[in-house]
């Protein structure tokens, strides 16, 4: 075993099982939080060997898996399927998933049970909600019967159809106090963490000084207690998104994939894949 072998699985013995209480001591001790989002058992359990602090079963599934404008058309029963898959994968992170468009709007009784086949069925440790002050009852009722919650402020893609696109959000005073007063709002509310999407990086380090649970960026820049990523993204396997500014890409996924499959073709119609030794002899 190589020596950067015998680090790595030495950091990985000494990992902790990730859960909410440390994650909001983490932002006590201003320790940075690290999250990416999974669909599928294989990528989730690369990540979560890597270090991962918390794993999204996001609903962005709906765009990079499946093609989709939007995530709106992403199901309960698909979120369950992915969180099923994604669950087996992961041994420290904590797996949140997003509850899907309609699975929280339509009452506080159909919110608590999306909720609960989220952790029942899919093996869920807590459950991401979109938007503000509309939803506290809710919150409040699932923070209260022991269910985890992490809110969602800023761009929600949910409600992309009413904000006219992916634009950025809270780039006018009104649009900024609402954001803070809504951040407020959801910690009082139970939240032990909230993903602020695509605002101005100075909204997000106001924010993230005004409460005491961590906040999670995405597009709004580096003074938010932790990132994420949609994986596929940083990862270059040419997501539609994956060339936006906020986006760092860490290796060309696709172009790696590519060729890859450019070489497993090429050794097909020459006859070299498979070789005798890569075959069973009667």
């Amino acid at each position: 075993m190589t020596d950067t072998a015998s680090k790595s699985g030495s950091n990985e013995q000494k990992r902790r099982k990730v859960t909410v209480p440390w994650l909001i001591r983490m932002k006590q001790k201003g320790l940075k939080i690290a999250a990416l989002t999974a669909y599928d058992f294989t990528m989730a359990a690369i990540e979560d060997s890597a270090g991962l602090d918390i794993i999204l079963v996001g609903d962005s599934a709906g765009m990079v898996i499946s093609g989709a404008p939007d995530t709106l058309a992403v199901t309960l029963d698909e979120m369950i399927f992915m969180t099923r898959n994604v669950r087996r994968g992961v041994k420290t992170a904590l797996l949140v998933t997003d509850m899907p468009f309609g699975s929280f709007q339509i009452s506080k009784e159909k919110t608590v049970e999306a909720a609960i086949r989220l952790m029942k069925e899919g093996g869920a440790e807590a459950v991401k909600l979109e938007g503000g002050k509309q939803n506290l009852e809710a919150i409040r009722h699932l923070t209260s019967i022991g269910i985890p919650v992490m809110g969602h402020l800023g761009l929600t893609p949910q409600s992309v159809h009413a904000f006219g696109g992916f634009k950025l959000q809270g780039a006018t005073d009104k649009s900024a106090e609402r954001i803070k007063e809504d951040a407020i709002a959801l910690q009082e509310a139970g939240v032990f963490s909230i993903v602020l999407e695509k605002i101005p990086l100075d909204l997000a380090r106001e924010v993230t000084a005004s409460v005491d649970i961590p906040t999670i960026g995405i597009a709004s820049g580096p003074y938010c207690d932790g990132q994420i990523l949609v994986a596929y993204d940083m990862l270059g396997l040419e997501s539609q998104y994956m060339n936006l500014r906020f986006v760092r890409r860490y290796m060309e996924g696709a172009d790696l994939i590519r060729n890859a499959v450019g070489r497993y073709i090429s050794d097909i119609k020459n006859g070299e894949f498979p070789r005798e030794d890569e075959s069973w002899h009667s």
